[in-house]
């Protein structure tokens, strides 16, 4: 049971995700993710077999339920029909982390406030929400291609060289985050946890 809700709540965060970098496109004059009604919250737009079901399921077994990961489709744009390319494009690559912080921060503040009404059968679910959002907001940062923080990097730091480079060996190194990397995301996980919900992650 467990299991499904945290399943349900990944599906929904990384759809939460994507229709913010959509709506961000839309709001900075890229109308493409509207047109291909992808400025949705219905998820049946957004899911990946992959990475919304096969790769989640995998984790969950293999792990024995301690990591469930997954994403939704990307939300396509084009940067041609943006005002200022570079800089809008890390913009938009923002929101989708944005997004899921405020999931994060919405419930973390909910907690907080079930703590005090007395409700705590109730917190573990929603800090299941925290946790997971929280994940997903700054995986998604890492300046890696294709992850949003890397056209953050690139906007800061224009080099053609470096965005040659990353673009060539960018699913190299998410590989090793993935293997190995845990333990530089999960200190700012456990921060901004004990920042949003006042509970020690």
């Amino acid at each position: 049971m467990i299991f499904l809700f945290q399943l349900i709540v990944l599906l929904f965060s990384v759809v939460i995700h994507e229709v913010s970098h959509g709506y961000w496109a839309y709001k900075l004059g890229d109308d493409t993710a509207y047109l291909m009604g992808r400025l949705t919250l219905n998820p049946l737009a957004h899911l990946d077999p992959f990475g919304s079901i096969i790769l989640p399921l995998c984790l969950y077994f293999l792990t024995g339920g301690s990591l469930v990961f997954g994403w939704a489709k990307p939300v396509p744009f084009n940067p041609l029909k943006l005002k200022n390319p570079r800089r809008d494009s890390a913009l938009l690559a923002f929101g989708g982390p944005l997004a899921n912080l405020s999931v994060a921060l919405i419930f973390g503040l909910i907690i907080r406030l079930f703590v005090v009404l007395g409700y705590p059968a109730i917190i573990p679910f929603f800090s299941l929400i925290v946790e997971i959002n929280l994940v997903l907001a700054i995986f998604n940062l890492i300046p890696i291609p294709p992850l949003d923080g890397s056209k953050i990097l690139f906007y800061f730091f224009p080099s053609i060289e470096l965005e040659s480079f990353l673009h060539r060996y960018g699913f190299l190194f998410i590989f090793l985050v993935l293997m190995f990397g845990w333990s530089l995301i999960f200190p700012a996980v456990s921060f901004l946890y004990h920042l949003f919900t006042g509970f020690y992650f």
